[in-house]
């Protein structure tokens, strides 16, 4: 028997009676280990070792051409009642996805090794913490797994003494984009995930577990699992806060958690903590805290530069796995916004030519660990998590939505949520640039019916007089001739010094019917190609554009029916009378 575990042993036996492996591994997280996979996977073409002078310990992976992002069609939410899952997933009964899974399942693993990965999402010995364990036939997902999670013996001791863990069983199967599920079943906290290699769908302690099931386990415990980055700022007298805050994909979540301050803020300093997924518990005095239940990041890599997010840029030229990125003529990986070098290879190795369209995907990826971050926190390995001062929202609208605004209150700001809608991205299969509702960016990973995930939400103003403010971003907005009129990236921080100080107390707002905005000369744009007109145009709130808006989100509201919470239906209410008088 390779672990005490009973239950974890017996699980094991039955998957590997159903797929037959021809043998089994039961994964160490040694770094020893890694390397091994590595040299295993560059002797069977799984991976290409990229120029070792300028990029050590990188290499590349070429993806199934048809393989390439989350298939969100193909995802599936199981519970016993549908209404349970609601209409933001696609349900399928638990007997009848268990069927398919199994006929998916059987004998796939023939000829293959069964990896057995156990592992930790957050600090392991956080309370906040919780475990799983990936079975799985591919070597690319427990390299990645070891550099997203905490994994391997010292994650299957605490396995152990919890006696709980989430299953999930994986196989790339043949590839198939017509036999491609991703399935789970919040009730039994498992996860099945079968003919995809892409990250999303198959490194199953991320989107997976993270967020569709820890968003189910964080409604039966109190607390909230979201998709959020953790970011701490630190201002010149050394007060530091922490802000969690939602974007949807490629909306600047990683130029975000690892912002530098931009010229004139050179005595602030930003702090990492996660970039894409928080879990949020209130402690014993009512104060929100968060971890980041993973240890890497698993980024979109186009648009990386020293400008744009020099941090990242830094942190992926050394022990990092590339996904579906061009190549040049000295075997350097390359993408669009890279700025240096010049693809002679593209994302499925043939000869780069411009008429083909982009070199590298656009959802191409890299994956690297989180230490090798020079703004990394070494809180993100703080059992008690970091105190949140700010919850914060966001997407890419390029009108309606001004640049910030903080919402009333805690029930408001759930609403401000619940509102959010983006412009789609690569990051998903489906057109592209549609606007679509993506409450609170959790549209493709909240494992229950939105309505009671709202609900879940509310009830914390009944826990806790301690809330974060919660405020509404848009860095997207554009004037009349398609021109972004905010510069972003590490100008950003003159907004979060904004909400810092909202949060503190410190400054004053104007009051309009959506929430409170800054007065003219409360945010700082000196020193930057702001002018006072731009700043009114960024400021600007429409009401008959948020007529409209009110107007769509309640209709998606009322989508939910029964299940949506009278307290939302009464705060979109009195938004739209405020807008209408």
């Amino acid at each position: 028997m390779t672990t005490q575990l009973k239950s974890l042993d017996e699980w094991v036996r039955k998957v590997a009676e159903l797929t037959r492996p021809d043998r089994i591994h039961w994964c160490s997280g040694s770094e020893q280990e890694y390397r091994q996979l590595i040299e295993q996977m560059l002797g069977d073409g799984t991976l290409i070792e990229l120029n070792q002078q300028h990029y050590p310990g990188c290499y590349l992976h070429r993806s199934d051409p048809l393989d390439v992002a989350r298939v969100e069609h193909l995802t599936f939410v199981c519970t016993s009642n549908a209404d349970d899952a609601g209409p933001n997933n696609n349900w399928k009964s638990p007997d009848d996805a268990k069927r398919m899974m199994r006929e998916c399942f059987s004998t796939c693993m023939r000829g293959r090794t069964m990896y057995v990965i156990p592992y930790c999402m957050g600090p392991l010995d956080s309370p906040y913490a919780r475990c799983g364990v990936e079975i799985t036939d591919s070597p690319y997902v427990v390299a990645n797994m070891y550099l997203m999670t905490r994994m391997g013996d010292a994650a299957l001791k605490r396995i152990e003494r919890d006696g709980n863990f989430v299953q999930g069983l994986h196989s790339t199967g043949e590839l198939d984009p017509e036999r491609r599920y991703i399935v789970h079943f919040p009730e039994e906290i498992t996860i099945m995930s079968y003919g995809s290699g892409y990250g999303g769908n198959a490194l199953l302690g991320k989107k997976c577990h993270a967020l569709r099931i820890a968003s189910y386990q964080g409604r039966s415990e109190g607390w909230l699992a979201e998709h959020m980055l953790i970011v701490g700022i630190q201002s010149p007298a050394g007060e530091t806060h922490y802000l969690a805050c939602a974007f949807p994909s490629q909306c600047g979540k990683t130029n975000l958690a690892m912002l530098i301050p931009p010229e004139g803020y050179e005595d602030w300093k930003v702090w990492t903590l996660g970039d894409d997924i928080a879990w949020m518990h209130l402690d014993g005095s009512g104060q929100l805290r968060a971890i980041n239940p993973e240890a890497g990041y698993f980024g979109v890599v186009p648009g990386t530069n020293r400008k744009t997010n020099p941090n990242a840029y830094d942190m992926i030229e050394a022990d990092t796995i590339f996904t579906n990125v061009a190549v040049t003529a000295d075997n350097q990986p390359w993408w669009e916004g890279r700025e240096t070098g010049e693809p002679v290879l593209d994302w499925v190795g043939k000869p780069y030519e411009r008429a083909n369209g982009p070199a590298a995907h656009p959802n191409s990826r890299f994956t690297v660990s989180a230490k090798q971050n020079p703004c990394y926190s070494e809180l993100a390995d703080a059992p008690e998590g970091v105190p949140i001062s700010a919850v914060v929202f966001g997407g890419r609208r390029s009108e309606l939505a001004p640049l910030v605004f903080q919402a009333r209150d805690w029930a408001h700001g759930v609403l401000v949520g619940a509102g959010v809608a983006s412009e789609t991205t690569a990051a998903a299969t489906g057109q592209v640039g549609v606007v679509r509702r993506d409450p609170m960016a959790m549209k493709p990973f909240c494992g229950y019916n939105y309505g009671d995930y709202w609900a879940h939400w509310l009830s914390f103003a009944n826990r806790s007089d301690r809330l974060p403010k919660v405020f509404q971003v848009n860095w997207f907005r554009r004037d009349s001739g398609g021109r972004f009129l905010w510069p972003g990236f590490g100008e950003n921080l003159r907004v979060l010094r904004w909400i810092i100080e909202r949060c503190a107390g410190r400054i004053g707002a104007d009051e309009l019917p959506i929430g409170y905005l800054p007065r003219p000369g409360d945010l700082d744009v000196t020193g930057i190609d702001v002018s006072e007109d731009t700043l009114r145009q960024l400021l600007s709130v429409d009401s008959a554009q948020w007529r409209a808006e009110l107007d769509d989100i309640g209709q998606y509201l009322a989508s939910f029916g029964d299940r949506l919470p009278p307290e939302l239906s009464s705060e979109h209410d009195k938004i739209r009378r405020a807008l209408e008088a």
